[in-house]
């Protein structure tokens, strides 16, 4: 799930400042989930926007903008709404933000309404916890699950570093040390030998952008 936040209002405001008639785009999925994009911050942003003489001249939730098909099949539908607007404020993140501006035939001003943070995983409370920072290597098969590349505020890959105290994180006393963790799980699967392998530093090319996966034949 990609997690976002709404932008100041002011700072919406002022990205719009040249147009007047507005198209909204939300997304049915992670922004929902957020309370980013959904249909309740689809109406708020509607009437913010209109208290500063803006007219929305409609809106849409495609399930995830961020897939070319979807945003198609949404703006395809509300063209005659399109028409008589001057600017697409997405309220998703920056994926559906520029999947938006390349499925838009008619070359509106394409904005963003919300900050791009992390990649995360939803707890059973409802809270958005950042666990892969997408490095192209994943280790999870060698550290019980557990990502150290994330968790390990210093990226570390062959175990703790030497602030490590009690358990806890160096630069968190209040967070557990990921290595610490990592090593009671391997124990707890008797996978302690996992430690005992040494990983070599990360292949960073392999993280260098943009990234493609090109899947057409």
């Amino acid at each position: 799930m990609i997690i976002t936040e709404q932008k100041p209002l002011s700072e919406i405001i002022e990205s719009l400042r040249d147009y007047r008639k507005i198209f909204l785009v939300g997304c049915g999925e992670c922004a929902t989930t957020c309370k980013t994009g959904g249909k309740d911050e689809i109406l708020k942003i509607k009437q913010e926007l209109e208290k500063v003489a803006k007219t929305i001249v409609g809106s849409c939730i495609p399930d995830a903008p961020c897939i070319a098909s979807q945003i198609k099949t949404e703006l395809a539908k509300n063209m005659k709404a399109l028409r008589q607007a001057e600017a697409i404020l997405v309220l998703a993140c920056g994926l559906g933000v520029q999947s938006t501006k390349e499925n838009d035939r008619l070359g509106l001003g394409v904005f963003p309404a919300c900050n791009t943070l992390f990649g995360a995983v939803m707890d059973a409370e409802g809270n958005f916890l950042e666990k892969c920072s997408m490095c192209a290597e994943c280790v999870l098969a060698q550290t019980g699950g557990i990502c150290p590349l994330t968790l390990c505020p210093k990226g570390l890959l062959n175990g703790p570093c030497g602030g490590m105290d009690k358990g806890k994180c160096e630069v968190d006393k209040d967070k557990d040390c990921a290595w610490v963790l990592i090593f009671k799980e391997l124990e707890k699967r008797k996978k302690l030998d996992n430690l005992k392998k040494i990983k070599a530093p990360k292949d960073f090319k392999k993280t260098t952008r943009p990234h493609k996966l090109i899947m057409a034949r």
